[in-house]
């Protein structure tokens, strides 16, 4: 019997080869028109994208990544590098480990091969998205499934399920957050998730009645929202705020990053720090539990033009708390996470 290798495959969402418009522009392009990203039938999301959205936003964005962007390229391409690097020599010969980005390079498809080429037994994806979510994890899930058929290999895949409750990773967002906390005064903690449109939480709603309808349906997790984003946001700022000591009267909850004009989960991040220095909030905090390594929307989003907002209306100084990136309390999460967390099959079949 054929002793089993296995192949972790850690998939992030990405980040263009360069903060270019051009760059920008082809990255932007692949994102936006997954149906799982914008999930609006495709002759529209052609004419949306195609042309409106990339009309302008490759030139807005660019001069974002510009002031993000390193000698080591983007952040969120060296830190997830630096991760996979880290788990590889943790695992020492147990397990191959290949890093893939779900838009842009390098590809699903390159990590793949990559394991399949060192004759792994079994494929294990690990999407680095915390909660739950149709435009990260779902997607992501879709291309492995869809570059194992195309290749005809008969190997069994799995997928890591969302570990926003996983104990190694709530455990390794507070330690790397508390070392941060503890110089940092502040009169308010904020914690600032990716956000979603909510059609695409109603969508998670096993009942069909239950999200973002029930009362307080966020607030705990139950049979109809257990693949939720915005239940597992909530969930998992409230198991770090314990771990760190803040009271439930010390920090909120909020989402950032939305697009367009479709309505998208709330509170959004950056009216609260408009809201919050009229409380008398002068320093604020901001912890992205959403974000495993730091990037486009920690470093220019929230650490400067939300600074910028929260300074507009009132407020002292809003702190971000750095993401996880290659910390050694996250690798070590991440080989937990990988060895023992929950997993599903994903079905390759042709």
């Amino acid at each position: 019997m054929n002793k089993e290798k296995i192949g972790y495959l850690l998939i992030n969402l990405g980040t263009p080869d360069s903060p270019h418009p051009e760059d920008v522009r082809t990255y932007l392009d692949e994102f936006l028109m997954d149906p799982e990203v914008i999930d609006i039938p495709y002759p529209i999301r052609w004419i949306l994208v195609k042309l409106l959205i990339l009309k302008d936003r490759p030139h807005q964005s660019s001069a974002q990544y510009k002031t993000i962007w390193t000698e080591d390229g983007s952040p969120l391409y060296f830190y997830t590098k630096a991760l996979t690097e880290e788990v590889k020599k943790q695992l020492h010969a147990k397990a191959e480990v290949e890093m893939a980005m779900r838009y842009g390079s390098p590809s699903i498809a390159k990590g793949v091969e990559s394991l399949l080429r060192k004759h792994v037994t079994k494929i294990v994806v690990c999407p680095l998205y915390p909660q739950y979510s149709l435009a990260a994890t779902k997607s992501s899930v879709i291309a492995v499934q869809n570059v194992m058929k195309r290749l005809r290999r008969q190997v069994p895949v799995e997928s890591i399920k969302a570990f926003y409750g996983e104990e190694a990773y709530i455990e390794a967002v507070a330690q790397v957050s508390q070392r941060y906390l503890e110089n940092e005064p502040y009169d308010m903690a904020v914690f600032s998730f990716h956000g979603v449109p909510e059609r695409q939480v109603k969508k998670t709603d096993k009942s069909g009645n239950y999200c973002l309808q029930a009362k307080d349906c966020s607030l705990s997790i139950v049979e109809a929202n257990t693949d939720c984003y915005r239940a597992q946001c909530f969930y998992t700022a409230r198991k770090v705020a314990q771990k760190l000591g803040i009271p439930e009267n010390r920090y909120r909850v909020a989402f950032q990053s939305r697009l367009g004009r479709t309505p998208w989960i709330k509170p959004y991040s950056d009216e609260l720090y408009q809201e919050l220095p009229k409380q008398g909030i002068r320093k604020v905090v901001v912890l992205c539990p959403s974000f495993v390594a730091d990037c486009l929307e920690t470093l220019e989003e929230v650490s400067v033009r939300g600074e910028e907002e929260f300074q507009k209306h009132g407020g002292e100084k809003l702190t971000l708390i750095p993401s996880l990136n290659a910390e050694p309390e996250w690798v070590k999460a991440v080989v937990k996470i990988l060895e023992t967390a929950p997993r599903e099959k994903v079905s390759v079949s042709q």
